[in-house]
């Protein structure tokens, strides 16, 4: 029986001036009670209690002690309330680690939508591209890219495939060779991810073969945008999420290339990932549950 089991029984005992009743509030033997008490008169070096066969009265002592168990024991309920409540209800400060350009250019209406549907969770949101650690870092959940992730342990869910497009402007194209089969790609300077996050090399299905060309560039960064920016400069190819350069496409600004030769493993996975399945705060199953229905049938329902 630890401390605060003791304390409780010490008030029963206050409240009930009587040894067996308390007993029966708590579901343990009469005896229990006594020892417990003994332990409680021991630790504090005061008797408690004075015991007649008829009637239990308190000490000056225990007169004291009580006031202050109440406090105590009134605190620890509600603080233990509030924690059940967290559990319960969706509310307080939901922390979030997100990948920067995923989240700019998609999933704005997912979080926004996130926050209308629970407007007692405050969102406190860091976008970043570099890998993190939810547990060390402080974050209870990540919308991440899997290069992201740097605990084994970490717990994720697949939210969408991005499929990539090979893109160069029509002035880079107009200074170089255009590539008509992916070998052609040797003679070419990429914008590509670093070589610490992503292999420099592209995969192309060519009928039953494979074709892999290793990237060679004078440029590389962790950031889709400065990449597209890049390429939009001239300094060469980018492989770059299809999304991403819909626009530029449309207005004729850069071009794709190879679109015959499909890109092996080519999608990026954008993942939901979260530090454990059990014991989840409200707040956190809330989102989990949110960004599951707004990907739709690609991901399972959270459970």
């Amino acid at each position: 029986m630890d401390y605060i089991d003791t304390l409780r029984i010490f008030r029963s005992v206050v409240e009930a001036r009587n040894f067996t009743r308390a007993a029966d509030m708590h579901g343990i033997a009469t005896p229990a009670v006594s020892r417990a008490i003994a332990r409680l008169e021991k630790r504090l070096g005061s008797r408690l209690f004075h015991r007649t066969t008829r009637a239990v009265s308190l000490t000056e002592a225990a007169e004291r002690f009580y006031d202050g168990c109440c406090r105590v024991l009134d605190d620890l309920d509600a603080l233990e309330a509030g924690a059940t409540e967290q559990t319960r209800e969706a509310n307080g400060v939901l922390r979030l680690v997100a990948h920067t350009s995923a989240t700019v250019h998609r999933l704005v209406p997912l979080i926004s939508g996130f926050k209308r549907a629970h407007p007692n969770v405050t969102l406190d949101i860091m976008l970043t591209e570099r890998p993190v650690d939810l547990v060390a870092d402080g974050y209870d959940l990540g919308l991440v890219l899997p290069f992201m992730l740097n605990n084994e342990g970490t717990v994720t869910k697949l939210l969408e495939r991005i499929p990539l497009a090979l893109v160069t402007t029509p002035g880079y194209l107009a200074a170089h060779s255009m590539p008509r089969h992916p070998s052609d790609l040797e003679a070419h300077v990429f914008v590509p991810m670093p070589p610490s996050l992503r292999k420099p090399s592209l995969t192309f299905r060519d009928g039953e073969k494979d074709v892999t060309v290793r990237m060679k560039y004078e440029v590389a960064s962790n950031n889709p945008d400065f990449n597209l920016a890049m390429v939009l400069e001239g300094f060469g190819i980018g492989a770059l999420p299809r999304g991403l350069v819909q626009r530029e496409v449309a207005a004729g600004q850069v071009v794709t290339l190879l679109d015959d030769y499909p890109i092996i493993d080519s999608q990026i996975e954008l993942r939901l990932a979260y530090a454990s399945r059990t014991l989840l705060p409200a707040k956190v199953r809330a989102f989990i549950d949110h960004a599951t229905e707004f990907f739709g049938d690609s991901v399972q329902r959270f459970d």
